[in-house]
C-alpha cells in the first residue's frame, strides 16, 4: 500500500521544490501532500506547502525522532532531506525510517560523509580519476609554499557561506585565519556549471542536466541556461560510479581550458532545480516514483537544451497572527517535540 504523502526537511526558500512535487502529487496520487520541516515559521516553504511540521535543528539529539514523529502522524512514504547538515545524519538512520515504511531520497550514509567534506571529496575523486580541483589543508599549503591565485573555503560549508578568493599572499594569510576550519583550493578560471543529476534508488543515473550559472547570488544561480554537454553529462555519470547516490544530486564544476573540473558534490536538490525541471527533466515526479520503489527509465540527454533562467524576488505577506496560527499547527503535527 502507498504512503502517499512527501516530506520535504529544511524546506525554507525551496517554493519551486515543493510546487513542483505538489504538481506531481496532483498527477500521480491527487490524495497525497506535501509536508514541509522548518525551524522558522515564516519560511515561505512552510506556507506553500500542504502541511508544515516544527522539527529542531538538524544537529539536536532528538531531530530523527521528531521526523519519524512526523511521518508516522501522517502517511509519509517518501523523504526529501534538502540540506547538507543532515545528510549524512538522516542517511544513518535510513533503517528506521524503512521500518516507519518511508523511503529516504538520500545517499548512502558513506557516500554523505565523503561529500560533505571538500578534502575528502577530492581525494575520493582523485582516487579514481576524475578531475577534481586539487584541495590542500592550511598546513599543507604553508608547507608547500603555494602561491595565490587560490580559494580558500569551510571544509564542511555549505551555499558558498565563507568561500573567497585568495588573489595576494596578504588575502591568503587573512582568509586562512578568518574562515572556521578552512580547505585551500586550486583557483579556477572559467565558466561554472552545475550539473543535476537523479538516480534510482540502485544508484543508476536516471537524467543528467547541466546549466551554466551565467548570474549567481547568495551561492543560488540567479541566471542560467541549460547546456547538452556530453562532456559534462559523462562527467557527472563518473562520479555516480565511484559513489552511492539517491535522488538528486549536484555537480559543480568550472571548465578550464575546455576541461571540466569539479569543486564540489551536492548530493540533494540544487537550489537552481526549477530550471532543470522546467527543461523537461522532472526531478520532482521522479523522486516519488522512485520513493514507491517503480522502475524509472533512463533519459539521459533528454531535455531542451539552451534554455534560459531569469529569477526574480516574489514575496509573502505575513503577520504575526499568521505564526500564531501556525506554530500550534506545527507543533501538533511534531508530535509535541517543537
Amino acid at each position: 500500500m502507498i504512503r502517499p504523502d512527501v516530506l520535504v526537511t529544511a524546506a525554507s526558500r525551496r517554493v519551486a521544490l515543493v510546487r513542483a512535487l505538489q504538481q506531481a502529487q496532483g498527477r500521480l496520487t491527487p490524495r497525497g501532500r506535501v509536508i514541509a520541516t522548518d525551524i522558522d515559521p515564516f519560511s515561505p516553504a512552510v506556507h506553500v506547502a500542504d502541511l508544515a511540521a516544527a522539527v529542531p535543528r538538524s544537529d539536536a539529539p532528538d531531530y530523527v525522532d521528531a521526523l519519524l514523529d512526523v511521518c508516522v502522524a501522517h502517511d509519509v512514504g517518501v523523504l526529501v532531506p534538502t540540506i547538507d547538515d543532515e545528510l549524512g545524519i538522516i542517511a544513518q538512520a535510513a533503517d528506521r525510517f524503512a521500518r516507519a515504511g518511508v523511503v529516504v531520497m538520500a545517499p548512502s550514509a558513506a557516500t554523505a560523509h565523503i561529500c560533505r567534506d571538500k578534502l575528502r571529496t577530492a581525494r575520493h575523486l582523485q582516487s579514481h580519476g576524475i578531475p577534481v580541483a586539487d584541495t590542500w589543508t592550511p598546513d599543507e599549503v604553508r608547507a608547500r609554499g603555494l602561491p595565490p591565485p587560490l580559494f580558500v573555503k569551510p571544509r564542511r560549508g555549505r551555499g558558498s557561506v565563507g568561500a573567497f578568493p585568495a588573489l595576494t599572499p596578504a588575502h591568503l594569510d587573512f582568509f586562512l585565519e578568518y574562515v572556521e576550519d578552512p580547505v585551500v583550493q586550486q583557483y579556477l578560471d572559467g565558466p561554472e556549471y552545475t550539473i543535476d543529476m537523479f538516480c534510482d534508488l540502485q544508484g543508476r543515473p536516471i537524467s543528467v542536466v547541466p546549466r551554466q550559472r551565467l548570474v549567481i547570488r547568495s551561492g543560488v544561480s540567479d541566471r542560467g541556461r541549460t547546456v547538452k554537454s556530453p562532456v559534462l553529462m559523462d562527467l557527472a555519470v563518473r562520479c555516480a560510479e565511484v559513489l552511492e547516490f539517491r535522488g538528486a544530486v549536484n555537480v559543480q564544476c568550472r571548465v578550464v581550458d575546455g576541461t571540466p573540473i569539479i569543486f564540489e558534490i551536492n548530493p540533494r536538490f540544487s537550489g537552481g532545480i526549477q530550471l532543470t525541471l522546467a527543461a523537461g527533466a522532472d526531478f520532482a515526479e521522479w523522486t516519488i516514483r522512485a520513493g514507491r520503489r517503480e522502475a524509472l527509465r533512463p533519459c539521459i540527454g533528454e531535455f531542451t537544451d539552451g534554455l534560459r533562467m531569469s529569477s526574480h524576488e516574489a514575496s509573502l505577506f505575513l503577520t504575526d497572527a499568521d505564526a500564531e496560527v501556525l506554530a500550534p499547527r506545527m507543533r501538533s503535527l511534531a508530535g509535541g517535540n517543537a
